[in-house]
């Protein structure tokens, strides 16, 4: 059963057109990636589907009713766990549990039995009296998907939950969004990192410039690639500059114009495209005779990686650099909406 359908939305800020008559739906019970670059509508389409933004043009139904001119009506079905925290600074992680229950219409009694449920849950218990800005990044953020999820509501809006926080919350989190699935919850999920999409989603949607670009399953996305040859070659140089990656692809590409050469993800040597099987021995002497030695040379199996950055021509090392340093600027108060 679909949750929710998204029939030609469209947000106008003036002149700017930030989300451009996208279509998409989200079956009950799963979690629905939405992928993108910093600015391709991701946070906008959140807000119009919550009820934050008005919509400029389109349609959205739940259950199957119409509710895009009485979004208010949808919104206790709904939560919603924004980019940035929207919880007090000043009350406790307890009192902003109960404060959030409250504006959900739920009685004190039951508030305050389902915050001290998700305090323990979460591993917050001994934080439930500390003030809410004496938390970590980490900490902040499990709150906030604590705050969102209070009422028990059908349908959770993820937006880069694990972005700015480090290696243990992020684990923690992803575990969390997993057991909030097996139990029922349906999840959209916003995030730049392909891996944790590829992991955690159930189908998907590339966003690019307000357009959807590709929508599916992880499966049917991985057919993109099927059959393709792909050999990572670990060097004795990152190509941590533009500019060096440049020239060699010029070269390359005249010597090897049947070839496709690209950057390694993390700046772990080149990568080599190809349809068919191909021998290694003329790319190895071509890198060694420009002064790159050649330390390995490792068959890579694809990935949603590799559909994402074939699909919207993005490299995925600019766009995670990109949101990375959202984060850093979202630590310090500030941030960009996406």
């Amino acid at each position: 059963m679909k949750i929710i359908e998204v029939e030609n939305l469209k947000k106008n800020f003036n002149e700017f057109t930030a989300v451009d008559g996208v279509n998409f739906y989200i079956n009950q019970g799963e979690i629905f990636g939405f992928l993108g670059p910093n600015g391709a509508g991701k946070t906008t389409t959140i807000n119009m589907l919550t009820g934050m933004a008005k919509i400029t043009e389109g349609k959205v139904k739940l259950m199957g009713e119409d509710y895009t001119g009485n979004a208010k009506k949808a919104q206790a079905m709904m939560g919603i766990v924004p980019d940035e925290s929207n919880l007090y600074e000043e009350l406790s992680g307890w009192e902003n549990l109960v404060f959030c229950g409250a504006l959900y219409g739920m009685k004190k009694k039951l508030s305050e039995e389902r915050a001290a449920q998700l305090l323990k849950e979460f591993g917050l218990e001994e934080a439930a009296s500390k003030s809410f800005k004496a938390y970590s990044k980490g900490m902040k953020r499990k709150l906030a998907i604590a705050a969102g999820i209070i009422h028990q509501p059908e349908i959770l809006f993820l937006d880069e939950p694990t972005t700015g926080i480090d290696v243990a919350f992020a684990r923690q989190i992803r575990n969390l969004i997993v057991d909030l699935h097996s139990k029922g919850t349906t999840i959209f999920l916003t995030t730049h990192y392909i891996e944790e999409a590829e992991r955690l989603c159930e189908r998907l949607a590339f966003i690019v410039q307000g357009k959807i670009v590709r929508e599916g399953t992880v499966e049917e996305m991985m057919k993109e690639i099927q059959g393709e040859n792909i050999v990572n070659f670990t060097l004795g140089k990152d190509f941590t500059l533009r500019d060096d990656f440049t020239k060699i692809e010029e070269e390359f590409r005249s010597h090897f114009p049947d070839f496709n050469l690209k950057m390694g993800t993390k700046n772990s040597g080149l990568r080599i495209h190809s349809p068919s099987n191909f021998t290694l021995f003329p790319f190895v002497q071509f890198f060694e005779e420009r002064g790159l030695p050649v330390f390995e040379a490792k068959i890579i199996r694809p990935s949603l990686e590799e559909v994402f950055v074939k699909v919207t021509g993005i490299e995925l090392q600019k766009m995670q650099s990109e949101q990375n340093q959202k984060g850093k600027k979202g630590q310090k108060g500030g941030g960009s909406r996406s």
